[in-house]
C-alpha cells in the first residue's frame, strides 16, 4: 500500500492495522476521534503518515519492546506495557516497528482531539501567547490524570450510544490537561523559522472560507506577501504538511461534515468542496478515510 504524507484522523485507522474492537461513531465523536485497536504481536516495519490532529496512543494490554523514528533517524526505543502512553502532535510521518515481551494480547486506544478544542485549551492556559505554543511529542510515559480520563472515555465509547455532552467534557478535560502539563512556548521553532502565528491564522483561515476553490502556490504566497519557495517551505515547517495537503484536509473534514450532518447527494457534497468530478472525489475520499462516501455516511 502507498503511504501518503499525510491522512485524515480515520484515514489513519487502515495503515495502523490490526483489529478494531471500537470505533466512535455518530454525534459524539464529533470533536474528538477514538477507536480501540488488538494489535500484532510483532511489526517488522509500520510507516505512518502524518495527520494534522495531536492524538494520544494509551496501551490498554500487553507488554510491547516498541520503536520509532521520523524519517531515517536513529530508533528511539521503549519498553511499554499497560498505561503507557505516547503523545504525537503531528506535522510528520514516522516508523515504528515492535515485538511482544509477553504473551498477553497488544490493545491500544487511539484519542485523537479535535484542533479547535485543542486550541480553545492552549487559549485558555497560555492566553496572547497560546499562538506560539507546540505540544510535546513524548513516548512511553505514564500519567494517572490522564489514565482517569482515558478510562472514562474508553468507558463511554463501549457504551451502545455515547453521550455527546459527556464525551465533550472528557475531550475538553484531556485538553486542558495536555496544555497544562504537556506545551511549551517556543520562542525559536522547531528547525528553524515558522510563520508567525497571526500569519499562519490569517492564511489557513483564508484557505478554509475557500475551500471549494482550487487555490495554488501563487495565490497562497500572494497572501502572505511572500515567494512561492519561503511560503510553501515556512507553511509545512509551521505545520508539518504542505499547503496542498492541508487544503486537502480541509475538504475532507467539509466533505465529512455534511456526509454525516445533511442529506445533499454524494455528487452535490463533492461540488461543495471543490470537486467537479464525483468520481474522483470518492476516489480521493475513500483514500483518505477508508471508506466510500456513501459508506461513511451509513454510519451516522
Amino acid at each position: 500500500m502507498a503511504i501518503p504524507e499525510t491522512t485524515s484522523a480515520e484515514g489513519l485507522e487502515r495503515f495502523v492495522g490490526g483489529k478494531c474492537l471500537f470505533h466512535g461513531r455518530g454525534e459524539a465523536w464529533r470533536k474528538v476521534s477514538a477507536w480501540i485497536l488488538e494489535l500484532p504481536r510483532s511489526i517488522d516495519s509500520l510507516h505512518l503518515p502524518s495527520v494534522s490532529e495531536p492524538f494520544l496512543a494509551w496501551t490498554l494490554s500487553g507488554e510491547i519492546d516498541f520503536e520509532e523514528r521520523e524519517y531515517r533517524r536513529p530508533w528511539i526505543k521503549n519498553r511499554i506495557s499497560k498505561g503507557s502512553f505516547f503523545l504525537t502532535s503531528g506535522g510528520a510521518p514516522y516508523e515504528t516497528r515492535w515485538n511482544a515481551a509477553t504473551s498477553e494480547i497488544f490493545s491500544a486506544m487511539l484519542v485523537f482531539i479535535g484542533l479547535p478544542l485543542l486550541q480553545r485549551a492552549l487559549k485558555e492556559v497560555f492566553g496572547s501567547d497560546s499562538d506560539d505554543v507546540q505540544l510535546r511529542d513524548v513516548s512511553g510515559f505514564n500519567d494517572g490524570v490522564l489514565d482517569s480520563l482515558m478510562e472514562r472515555l474508553r468507558d463511554e465509547l463501549m457504551r451502545d450510544e455515547a453521550s455527546p455532552l459527556f464525551v465533550e467534557g472528557i475531550a475538553q478535560s484531556i485538553a486542558i490537561h495536555l496544555a497544562r502539563n504537556y506545551a511549551a512556548v517556543e520562542a525559536s521553532p522547531k528547525g528553524g523559522p515558522s510563520l508567525p502565528g497571526y500569519k499562519l491564522r490569517q492564511i489557513t483561515g483564508w484557505m478554509a472560507a475557500n475551500v471549494a476553490t482550487d487555490l495554488n502556490l501563487d495565490q497562497f504566497a500572494a497572501q502572505s506577501g511572500l515567494s512561492k519557495f519561503h511560503f510553501h517551505r515556512l507553511f509545512k515547517r509551521a505545520l508539518g504538511v504542505s499547503p496542498a495537503h492541508y487544503q486537502l484536509s480541509l475538504r475532507m473534514n467539509e466533505a465529512r461534515r455534511l456526509l454525516r450532518e445533511t442529506n445533499r447527494s454524494v455528487v452535490d457534497v463533492a461540488l461543495d468542496v471543490g470537486y467537479t468530478n464525483p468520481s474522483h472525489f470518492a476516489k480521493i475520499f475513500k483514500r483518505e478515510t477508508g471508506l466510500a462516501p456513501t459508506d461513511y455516511r451509513r454510519q451516522r
